[in-house]
């Protein structure tokens, strides 16, 4: 198992995810793979029958939906995602969060979320995206954004320098575009849950690339054998 404790992915353009723990953790030298297998056996630490039963006993558990030992093992992540991710995020309520306040920390002038295009209505999904507008209206509804964050920050500092609190100058901030920093947690089960939703090409491109850095620099090397097993029997079924 690679030791990624500790290790920092850049998300959309100032977001980043990085995983700062995790059960079992790597010190102790036991895969996660094999502390679902030996959940399931109800069985020591460590103990393994070796790596092709083992191997096949994962397998018949995700395929057969034998869910409790992929329990066993949790993730646990800082994540510094714009609102408008959150929004999707908080969704699912298998996640244990807890998140930076506006209330004690004040924002910064670049705590704003800017898209690198701007994306289409889709005709056929009320709630999805799909292409692009043309340049000339993305340069200049770019432009427009940025004016609109500039503006926004600027009576945000000029209500906390009249002495308004914290909680409330944040009102003139654009709000589904402000970074904030999370901490949060969830077991391997409900992960595998959450990628099969948010990896999905229908989902909000921007929880969609939280999913993918999730899933291919913290789930699959930690939990090769569950990764393979998830996408055969998981990610498979929901193309």
């Amino acid at each position: 198992m690679e030791n990624v404790i500790g290790h920092r992915v850049d998300v959309l353009d100032k977001g980043w995810i990085e995983l700062i723990d995790m059960m079992p953790h790597p010190d102790l030298g036991i895969p996660g793979d094999l502390a679902i297998v030996n959940a399931a056996r109800v069985s020591f630490l460590g103990e393994s029958k070796g790596d092709e039963r083992d191997k096949k006993l994962l397998f018949y558990l995700l395929r057969h939906r034998h869910t409790s030992p992929f329990e066993m093992v949790e993730f646990k992540f800082r994540v510094r995602a714009p609102l408008v991710t959150w929004w999707q995020w908080v969704r699912h309520r298998t996640w244990n969060m807890n998140a930076q306040s506006g209330r004690y920390t004040p924002f910064e002038e670049n705590d704003f979320y800017v898209p690198s295009v701007w994306r289409k209505q889709s005709r056929d999904n009320k709630q999805a995206s799909e292409g692009e507008v043309d340049d000339q209206t993305n340069a200049a509804l770019m432009d427009k954004l940025i004016a609109h964050y500039e503006q926004g920050f600027a009576l945000y500092q000029e209500a906390l320098e009249a002495g308004v609190s914290k909680e409330m100058a944040r009102l003139f901030l654009p709000g589904f575009s402000v970074y904030y920093t999370w901490i949060t947690k969830i077991d391997a089960h409900n992960l595998m849950h959450f990628l099969r939703l948010r990896l999905a090409p229908d989902a909000q491109y921007e929880i969609r690339v939280y999913a993918q850095a999730i899933y291919k620099y913290f789930f699959k090397p930690t939990l090769p054998w569950t990764a393979e097993a998830f996408e055969l029997y998981t990610l498979s079924n929901a193309e």
